[in-house]
């Protein structure tokens, strides 16, 4: 008798395998044709035992949290290490704003609640803030906010929900709302002698730094994207006490939707020391000191399965890098992508020091004060003695100038293939490889998804380009480095290194970086200015230096005192040796097809048009390697 494996999910092998096991039995005869009616049986019997064989497969994947698919199983896995999935996060904006009163002195209190009414792209969003804000009237006048520490608004709804305590059950407190932001929940228990809302609890993330009489909470998410409070139990935190009063306020958000909004119409209720509705004796006018940002939906599935297993191995403490990245994404949900460099990989060596670089989820750059709060909670983690410092973003670029040949007698309306590409391309750059620090831009698998675009592609041809923006400090004498982390291509002509337009002191002419190799290792940096003509006149001769081994540029010392594009940027093109470029350390690799050029060229050849290829060569040629100009364009 034939060993019958029922392992393998396929109906029709399953079949084949008890025909087999038939076969091997001579008790059983007539079965092997579909017309008969044990051939239905034999059906049934393997439909059964693939429906149970998939059941099993599928329960013991959801079982392990690198297999899980059903979001339920994937945070009940990482519920069991302690991890707590992001819920939506609201955009916030900073503003500040003062209030005309009819009184000279006192203090009015800005209540919880709706703020202010915001619009952006043709939709208008509700801000609110979690908790009240009181200020002094001076002379006729309250000021909420200044440009050091601006009134926080948060986009959503505020609402209110109140749980009566009932210690004889075993009672649960869910918070029905999914678009919750749990940053902005706000937990107070009123007891049997207590006044008003009672005493607010705190949150904990840590029960190690909790006691029996500790007034905390904790959340964790449920079924349905809802999250649950949790409350002490008399050994780790204080217990409820039975008829207590628990009013929870929170902050329901539409996320990433509001983010962009920079303009707000006041919309908020002000009361006084005697709890006595305040109102204006004028006008407010809100004054915006950063736009609505850093909105984001619940964390996907994805990155619950990536995150949960390293917050949990870093154990609260920040070592490794793989540590302060979890730990960083844990405290500043924003996070797109984090990379740790320590001083001891820095050129010179900077020992005793972490370099943290943040690509946030919208946007290039994390505002002065969203780094210093991330600071302030690295340091309960972080190790004593070793010195943390957040750098601005290094984003390197990859471009590509393509000609894209095409058979013009099967295609009938060039611009709809140019978009077709563009959009195809759009979507690699997208791709998860590229978007993040240490990620590589994949030259083959780039051609390959343009010839398959349209059968009417018969072939491109597709030269890369790497780039890095310099923001300038105007008027100020300052030297300047790149980094690319991509060995230069070197032509011993020089113009390896080309630029967008910028201004210098002593010259109002608009000049241009570019180079000269002393071999194919370093070259020599030059300041150029070009002619109406054409002729190329030498500004300074000696402006840095190049090292085309390691991908660097240092400026020397230079006032910069304008610049062509907007935001005081220099864009600073290299052609790299390998058309495979890697974010390397802290460069986060991003591929801009907005700012690529993609050229549709008429194939003669293919299209029957020029069979000999003569006026091909002539016309339509394409040379696979960069053009001898100064500017970069």
């Amino acid at each position: 008798m034939p060993f019958t494996q029922f392992t393998n999910l396929d109906f029709d092998q399953i079949k084949t395998q008890i025909k087999d096991y038939l076969r091997a039995n001579s008790n059983f005869t007539d079965f092997d044709f579909e017309g008969s009616n044990f051939s239905v049986l034999i059906d049934t019997l393997a439909y059964n035992t693939y429906i149970n064989a998939f059941n099993a497969n599928l329960v013991v994947n959801e079982s392990f949290l690198d297999a899980a698919t059903v979001r339920e199983n994937v945070v009940s896995l990482a519920r069991n290490i302690g991890y707590v999935p992001r819920s939506k996060t609201a955009a916030t904006a900073n503003i500040t704003f003062s209030v005309p009163t009819t009184t000279t002195s006192g203090f009015i209190t800005l209540t919880a609640g709706l703020v202010c009414v915001g619009a952006f792209d043709n939709t208008s969003y509700r801000f609110s803030i979690p908790e009240d804000l009181t200020a002094q009237v001076v002379n006729g006048q309250a000021q909420f906010g200044t440009a050091d520490k601006p009134v926080k608004i948060y986009q959503g709804s505020s609402l209110s929900r109140q749980f009566l305590v009932n210690t004889s059950t075993d009672q649960r407190f869910i918070i029905d709302n999914p678009n919750v932001d749990s940053s902005t929940i706000r937990v107070y228990v009123k007891g049997i002698n207590d006044s008003g809302l009672g005493r607010e609890y705190r949150r904990a993330d840590n029960i190690l730094e909790v006691d029996k009489n500790s007034e905390i909470y904790l959340i964790q998410e449920i079924q349905d994207e809802k999250y649950e409070l949790l409350f002490g139990d008399g050994y780790f935190g204080r217990p409820l006490e039975n008829n207590a009063i628990i009013t929870v306020r929170y902050i329901i958000t539409e996320g990433k939707a509001g983010n962009g909004a920079s303009e707000f119409d006041f919309q908020g209720n002000f009361v006084d020391e005697a709890n006595k509705r305040v109102i204006p004796s004028d006008t407010i006018s809100v004054t915006t000191t950063q736009r609505a940002m850093n909105g984001g939906d619940i964390e996907n599935v994805a990155s619950i399965k990536y995150f949960a297993p390293r917050l949990y191995a870093a154990q609260s403490r920040a070592v490794t890098s793989r540590d302060y990245e979890a730990i960083i994404q844990s405290i500043y949900p924003n996070t797109e992508s984090v990379a740790v460099v320590g001083g001891e990989e820095l050129s010179p060596p900077k020992f005793g020091t972490v370099q943290i670089s943040i690509k946030p989820k919208n946007g290039t750059y994390i505002s002065d004060f969203d780094k210093q709060n991330i600071l302030s909670k690295l340091k309960q983690y972080a190790i004593a003695g070793i010195n943390q410092n957040i750098i601005d973003l290094k984003v390197l670029y990859v471009e590509i100038d393509s000609s894209i040949y095409f058979n013009s007698n099967q295609i009938s309306d060039v611009d709809e293939l140019r978009t077709n590409v563009i959009d195809t391309l759009s979507i690699y750059s997208q791709d998860v490889d590229i978007n993040k620090f240490g990620g590589r831009f994949k030259y083959s698998k780039m051609l390959q998804l343009i010839d398959r675009v349209n059968s009417s592609i018969t072939s491109n041809i597709t030269k890369v380009k790497i780039r890095r923006d310099l923001r300038a400090l105007i008027n100020q004498f300052a030297q300047y480095e790149l980094c690319f982390g991509n060995k230069f291509h070197v032509n011993p002509a020089g113009l390896n290194i080309k630029s967008t337009g910028f201004k210098i002191s002593g010259d109002p002419s608009t000049v241009f970086l570019t180079d000269t190799p002393n071999d194919m290792k370093t070259g020599v940096l030059s300041i150029v200015k070009q002619t109406s003509t054409g002729e190329r006149i030498v500004v300074s001769k000696d402006a840095g230096v190049v090292d085309y081994e390691k991908g660097e540029i240092i400026l020397n010392t230079v006032n910069i005192v304008e610049t062509s594009l907007s935001d005081n940027i220099i864009e600073i093109q290299a052609f790299p040796e390998s058309n495979d470029v890697v974010g390397l350390k802290d460069l986060y690799l991003s591929f801009d097809v907005p700012n690529s050029r993609i050229n549709m060229i008429k194939d003669v050849i293919a299209s029957g048009e020029d069979i000999s290829g003569v006026s091909f060569t002539r016309d339509y040629y394409t040379s696979s390697y960069s053009n001898g100009a100064l500017e970069r364009k």
